[in-house]
């Protein structure tokens, strides 16, 4: 061995730098990622660039290679990320501190911006989660609590999402999403306080509420009542005996019949009712007269 290594020393060294060669000068790319190849400070190429044109797999992942000392490669996520923002305190339009967590999904459509202006997704997600809380304060800062509890909470969602991508190409990347995962009330007295007024305002709505049905069902009866008294006036009018007659046996059958419906039978027949033979209650036993 000793003899192989005497007699063949420089041939091995110079095989090994040739290896060392090689391996500095191949690099492997995978499909998550997109390599930046980096020519003594600038950005001349990139593997594996984001298309969503393309088939996954067909965007040149794999091998590639680069000159070594001369040229790097940095390597930049292609995937969905996500931006988490935790507890941060917002104040509604109706001047409530909400406590608000939100979350972000983006991606880096853009790696050679994203070099030459952010330099690592560490940094990008510190950018993106001061745009976010800024963007966020700013568009809840515009509506009222109650309003988040309804649909319109989706349009601020898309509001937010608009000008947080906006400002997120700058930099070279895509926000595809924003969403809210929580918005309350701070524990304790402010909390107690929403909930008791929030319930005074639905009690006072619901009041409302009622004292228009009060006031529709009284303007019905009166409608109904006057074309009663109309319809009756009117039977009056084409025949005054036989409506008269008809009135007077609707009472004699009240008063003297048996029970109506809703009376309690025991109670009917235990009055008395004197009259004299010429009262004009009973003139329609008379004959009319």
């Amino acid at each position: 061995m000793d003899t192989v290594w005497q007699n063949h020393k420089l041939s091995i060294i110079a095989v090994a730098a040739l290896l060392l060669a090689l391996l500095t000068t191949v690099v492997i790319v995978p499909e998550t990622h997109q390599a930046v190849k980096i020519r003594t400070g600038e950005p001349v190429s990139v593997v594996n660039r984001f298309d969503p044109n393309e088939e996954f797999g067909e965007t040149g992942a794999g091998l590639t290679w680069r000159l070594p000392i001369v040229e790097r490669m940095q390597f930049v996520d292609r995937r969905i990320l996500d931006l988490d923002m935790e507890n941060e305190t917002v104040l509604s339009n109706d001047q409530q501190r909400l406590e608000v967590n939100a979350y972000a999904r983006y991606r880096i459509y853009d790696p050679v911006k994203f070099v030459e202006r952010v330099g690592n997704e560490e940094r990008l997600e510190g950018q993106l989660n001061q745009i976010l809380t800024s963007v966020l304060r700013q568009e809840l800062g515009r509506r009222t609590f109650a309003s988040l509890l309804t649909p319109e909470r989706g349009n601020a969602m898309n509001n937010i999402r608009d000008q947080l991508d906006e400002q997120a190409r700058q930099y070279g990347a895509q926000v595809l999403d924003v969403r809210i995962k929580r918005a309350d009330l701070p524990q304790g007295t402010p909390l107690q306080a929403a909930f008791t007024r929030m319930e005074s305002e639905r009690q006072e709505e619901a009041e409302t509420i009622r004292a228009g049905g009060r006031r529709d069902a009284q303007i019905i009866r009166a409608t109904a009542e006057a074309e009663a008294a109309e319809i009756y006036a009117s039977a009056y009018n084409q025949d005054p005996g036989f409506y008269d007659f008809f009135r007077a046996m609707q009472s004699y059958r009240t008063t003297f019949g048996p029970a109506q419906q809703g009376e309690n039978p025991e109670n009917v027949g235990n009055s008395s009712v004197i009259l004299s033979p010429d009262n004009d209650y009973l003139r329609q036993f008379r004959g009319g007269r």
